[in-house]
């Protein structure tokens, strides 16, 4: 694809983006002012491909929680999410990760690679091959098809590749970069450090074999649909699962997390959007942003685990707080310190949508009401929408890019009566989870339930929860500890205390007797969250709602008609149509690959030929690894 390296030289300009300042490292281009492929040294490369890698990734994973369940958006702000929400795709979600994963990252890929190998810098090499397998791979994921090599190529209308043919590619990238770090674990005096420009893992080679032994975890698992067999031929390979996450993080200390600023540096990113790298992707797409709820599915599942009765420690610092009074009109179960209240989650299986709501509430005065005194109120003629103020928005503030005193979201600029505390997962300087412990124990847990060891299965189930929690800590107490607004105050902030821990572990999560697939299933979906692996298990289990507890089809679905056509009744969210670049300048290309996608109709009713990716319910054809297709 031309078209892409072509444009992706006219970003070199951030060639060494990093969440630190690091653009003194163009200055050793041949010419700084007109950077090219051929004068740009491959270590100035991997910070731009990192960047641009995760937030592909994390505006996918924002999206497809979407699918999931977990959060929907205020009816009064509606679009592209609140669409997804109620299973209703539209082009709009399809272009970004494919552009910031081909123009941003992946353009950049090859040439970092080949530079590295002549070199015989082989962790600049190694990281290549894994992230170049972690993008394309994700590609897969989405859309299931993709031109895999077109980078390489330079062919602007390169031919398509199965699901199946990404697959075992990506998996043969990852298993040479895994060598190439394995099998040099020092580089020779005088050669880059992968230091220079890896801020995944600050160049701590050991963090990025782990790290490909959890991917190879991660996607081996995804073919629970297949025959038994050896994964480099497409077939679920338990053995090999389990062999891997053996090689993977063995404890927290072991994560790639990604730590953001909240310090809007000099450098933005190039593809048309001109934020800061310094902040959280998910910031970008969701904290800065108006009208995102919690839906009860989420809040059900954090609060009341398995029906046991004791709250996750987890539900204070991922559901939002508002800082409010209550009224007598306030449901009994809703949680208030005395000061904070935290949102209820929107019943998505109810007709509340179908009748306006949930409305966003507003903040202030009440216009034209006597007495009226300021707070949260609902701005509307619709009775039964009154009391939408139960629900609180997930949106977060930064001092950096919008430069307010706090993190804390003020409705009004300094009514600290108007205060929203944000999510955790959504904060500007919240982290990115590339790969975790928590995962590889819920990987452990799945695969040995289905081996029959539940004894086994329990014991990495509940290293996994705890995981989770401790990693959140590491977090909670950075922001305790250095941002304004005495932050310990506010609940979802608070550090969790090992008595919650300990509490939850021994009454909350059910014992090795009555464990289910469904208890491991939906407590890793809460320590992956906003995560595509959750999207990606909800479609191996067929969503099953005894294995993700409390889902169901969103029931605002039913009357929309467009939503319906995406995803008929009986049909369920299996893929993304591909992006418009692809329908509308590769289009014979992708016509051609239909002919060996199961499910893609290629002939309509009269006989006549159709653009399969273009059917309304392209949306509803499972990807290779969803099927059981060889």
């Amino acid at each position: 694809m031309k078209f892409i390296k072509s444009l992706i030289l006219c970003g070199l300009g951030v060639a060494a983006l990093s969440l630190t300042s690091c653009n003194d490292y163009l200055d050793v281009n041949t010419d700084p002012n007109t950077p090219s492929s051929e004068s740009t040294p491959y270590e100035l490369r991997l910070a731009h491909i990192e960047f641009y890698t995760n937030h592909a990734q994390q505006f996918a994973n924002w999206r497809n929680t979407f699918i999931c369940g977990d959060w929907t958006r205020a009816t009064s702000n509606g679009g592209t999410y609140y669409n997804m929400s109620i299973w209703y795709p539209t082009a709009s979600i399809t272009t970004t990760p494919y552009q910031w994963w081909f123009v941003g990252a992946y353009a950049n890929v090859p040439d970092m690679y080949n530079k590295a190998i002549a070199a015989g810098n082989y962790h600049y090499a190694g990281v290549a091959q894994i992230i170049r397998a972690y993008g394309m791979m994700m590609m897969a994921d989405l859309y299931g098809e993709m031109p895999m090599l077109a980078v390489e190529q330079e062919n602007p209308l390169p031919a398509y590749n199965t699901g199946k043919e990404i697959y075992l590619a990506c998996f043969e990238w990852l298993n040479e970069g895994i060598k190439l770090l394995e099998e040099n674990p020092t580089l020779p005096a005088g050669m880059p450090a992968l230091s220079v420009g890896d801020y995944w893992n600050n160049g701590d080679v050991s963090k990025w074999i782990k790290l490909g032994y959890l991917l190879k975890a991660r996607w081996m698992v995804k073919l629970t649909k297949k025959q038994t067999g050896s994964y480099l031929e497409g077939k679920y390979d338990p053995t090999e699962i389990l062999a891997a996450l053996d090689k993977a993080m063995q404890s927290n200390a072991d994560n790639t997390v990604i730590y953001h600023t909240d310090d809007n540096g000099t450098t933005h990113d190039n593809l048309g959007w001109d934020e800061p790298v310094d902040y959280s992707p998910l910031f970008s797409v969701c904290g800065m942003n108006a009208g995102y709820m919690a839906t009860k599915m989420l809040e059900d599942n954090l609060t009341n685990f398995g029906g046991y009765g004791v709250e996750d420690p987890r539900a204070d610092r991922i559901l939002p707080w508002a800082y409010s009074g209550i009224s007598e009109n306030t449901p009994a179960d809703l949680k208030w310190d005395g000061n904070w209240r935290r949102t209820k989650g929107v019943d998505m299986s109810s007709n509340i949508q179908s009748d306006g709501g949930p409305v966003r509430a507003s903040w202030g005065t009440v216009a034209g009401k006597a007495n009226s005194r300021e707070g949260f109120w609902i701005d509307s003629n619709n009775e039964n929408r009154l009391g939408d103020t139960i629900y609180v928005e997930e949106t977060s503030d930064c001092k950096g890019y919008f430069a307010n005193p706090q993190i804390v979201y003020h409705r009004q600029a300094g009514k600290s009566a108007s205060r929203e505390s944000g999510s955790f997962y959504t904060r500007v300087n919240s982290p990115s989870f590339v790969g975790t412990f928590a995962e590889c124990c819920f990987i452990r847990a799945e695969v040995l339930f289905n081996q029959g060891n539940k004894a086994g299965a329990f014991e990495a189930y509940q290293k996994g929860i705890r995981a989770s929690m401790e990693q959140m800590n590491v977090f909670l107490k950075r922001w305790c500890d250095n941002e304004p607004g005495d932050l310990k105050s506010i609940p979802s902030f608070r550090v969790i205390t090992e008595e919650e821990i300990t509490n939850f572990l021994n009454n909350g999560i059910g014992t090795a007797g009555d464990l289910t697939l469904g208890h491991i299933m939906t407590q890793k979906r809460l320590a992956m969250h906003h995560s595509m692996e959750n999207w990606n298990d909800m479609r191996r289990y067929d969503y099953d709602s005894n294995i993700f507890f409390n889902w169901s089809r969103p029931a605002r679905q039913a009357f929309v008609a467009n939503a319906l056509q995406a995803i008929p009744a009986g049909k369920t969210f299996r893929r993304w149509q591909q992006c418009s670049h692809e329908l509308n300048y590769n289009s014979k290309e992708l016509q051609a690959i239909g002919e060996r996608v199961p499910g893609a109709v290629m002939v309509d009713a009269e006989g006549n030929e159709q653009a399969w990716n273009k059917a309304l319910d392209v949306w509803t054809i499972p990807v290779w690894w969803d099927s059981n297709q060889e």
